[in-house]
């Protein structure tokens, strides 16, 4: 892992599989990210993602490793122009963004008695890169969502911008 890396780690009372299924099924990652990925989720296969109908597809969005349960890694999703639109994101800033390279994110999941631990890696982030500002605000309230809808069957309201 590199220094420029973004780790978060949480505890969630769940189950492993269960978690999984919240990170790889659609309909749960519509209700607390507002994402749906299109893949089978097999090492290298291609991943769309697709937000309210706005597909982005690349081929170098891939998934990188996924052993259900334990760990699904993939690539970042690439920037585009009607991405950058779609969540306002000022033009030099998406100008920043699509220079970067791609990153890549991965959720290591392990059993923690009657939780999950959940560790989130979102690495290969150009150093003091716009992407990495941006996945320290995101990554937190995202996986607070994940973590509350996994416990309360809720997932909470997204966060103002």
């Amino acid at each position: 892992m590199d220094s420029n890396a973004f780790v978060y780690t949480t505890y969630i009372r769940t189950t492993p599989d269960e978690l999984w299924a919240a990170l790889t099924e659609p309909e749960l990652t519509r209700r607390y990210w507002g994402v749906a990925f299109e893949t089978d989720w097999a090492a290298g296969s291609a991943m769309v993602w697709d937000e309210n109908g706005r597909r982005t597809s690349d081929p170098e969005q891939v998934v990188l490793d996924a052993e259900p349960g334990r760990r699904l890694a993939y690539t970042w999703h690439t920037f585009t122009p009607a991405w950058a639109e779609a969540v306002r994101i000022d033009p030099e800033i998406y100008a920043r963004l699509a220079g970067e390279r791609r990153s890549k994110v991965t959720f290591g999941i392990e059993p923690a008695g009657d939780m999950v631990k959940l560790t989130v890696v979102h690495d290969d982030l150009e150093p003091d890169g716009t992407i990495r500002g941006l996945v320290g605000e995101g990554w937190p309230a995202l996986i607070s969502s994940l973590k509350s809808l996994l416990e309360t069957g809720e997932e909470l309201p997204e966060v103002p911008r």
